[in-house]
């Protein structure tokens, strides 16, 4: 019987099953993903709560529901009450610096709870509050069939056709569509984005833009806040390593399905890699190489790759064989 030869169709099969193999393997990278995922989840209805006792001493509840009373008397000339989930708090420095000057006095910095608030710095950046709820949504969004990971797969690449599709893909599920820089009644967003940000609302006074609504807090409720921005930028950090060590591997993996010429290598090396995979299955579902990219030699490189957790016990028992080994040699 005839060896099936290997071509684009089969390759791209085989390395789609690898890189799901690949994102199950319980790495350090992934441990280290899904610890800055708790860590958001564990620190966020805190500094909300701290948010809510901050922003109530500059809105009293009487003088809100006092505003709301007038309006309903008075009409929209007292529309003055609006929801929203980003705050510009600002401390006062109690000793300035050798090179300080009082216009250096206040610390000031724009904290949005929103889904896709922004995390750089207290800026506005669309990009930054993308790929926090990208990657703080990611399995929700690979089971809608989106990409979550397309900020790490194209790092530094240009912009291009391909990211832009999956950055409106992910937006489209997700239900955002842009934030006001007002307050958050003039959002427009729906599904996940609209439910998240519901959970972070407070009523403030004025509707002028978030800036100009400057909320004095004291320096180490400042600093709190300042820890919910870096639990943020933490699990886009570790979203990124670990979907790049991915692509490095699965890059390592392409050049040696180009390098094989027929099937059966292809199945081969995942027979090596632990991953089950048969021809037929292959086959319905629709040169030689280099000595380093053999079934054998390359499933070792891969495996090699991955930062693998080892467990207490393993490093033990590893430790003991090594010293066995050793004690043999000198004897």
């Amino acid at each position: 019987m005839s060896r099936i030869r290997m071509n684009t169709e089969f390759r791209n099969k085989i390395l789609n099953r690898y890189g799901d193999h690949a994102e199950t393997k319980n790495t350090q990278e992934l441990e280290a993903f899904k610890q800055a995922r708790e860590k958001v989840d564990e620190i966020y209805p805190k500094a909300f709560e701290l948010a809510r006792q901050v922003v109530e001493r500059a809105y009293p509840n009487d003088d809100v529901q006092t505003c709301r009373t007038l309006k309903k008397k008075y009409g929209s000339p007292l529309d003055v009450v609006a929801k929203d989930k980003c705050f510009y708090f600002s401390y006062a420095k109690e000793n300035l610096g050798e090179d300080e000057d009082e216009s250096d006095r206040n610390v000031s910095e724009h904290f949005d709870f929103g889904l896709y608030g922004d995390i750089d710095n207290g800026g506005y950046s669309n990009k930054s509050g993308q790929q926090f709820a990208y990657a703080y949504n990611r399995d929700w969004l690979k089971d809608k069939g989106c990409n979550p990971d397309i900020y790490p797969q194209m790092e530094g690449k240009e912009e291009n056709p391909h990211k832009t599709k999956h950055i409106d893909a992910n937006n489209k599920a997700l239900g955002y569509s842009s934030y006001s820089s007002y307050n958050s009644d003039d959002d427009n967003n729906v599904g996940k984005t609209k439910s998240f940000d519901e959970q972070y609302h407070l009523d403030i006074i004025g509707t002028s833009h978030c800036r100009s609504r400057t909320i004095a807090c004291n320096k180490d409720e400042f600093a709190f806040f300042k820890m919910l921005q870096q639990a943020k930028a933490h699990l886009v950090s570790t979203h990124q390593t670990w979907i790049c060590k991915l692509e490095e591997r699965k890059s390592e993996m392409r050049k040696g399905l180009k390098a094989y010429r027929y099937l059966s290598e292809g199945i081969d090396l995942m027979d090596k890699l632990g991953i089950h995979i048969d021809e037929a299955e292959l086959v319905r579902c629709n040169s030689t190489g280099l000595s380093i990219y053999n079934p054998e030699n390359l499933a070792d490189r891969l495996l090699s790759m991955e930062n693998t957790l080892v467990s207490r016990k393993d490093k033990i028992l590893a430790r003991i064989q090594y010293d066995a080994e050793k004690q043999s040699q000198i004897n």
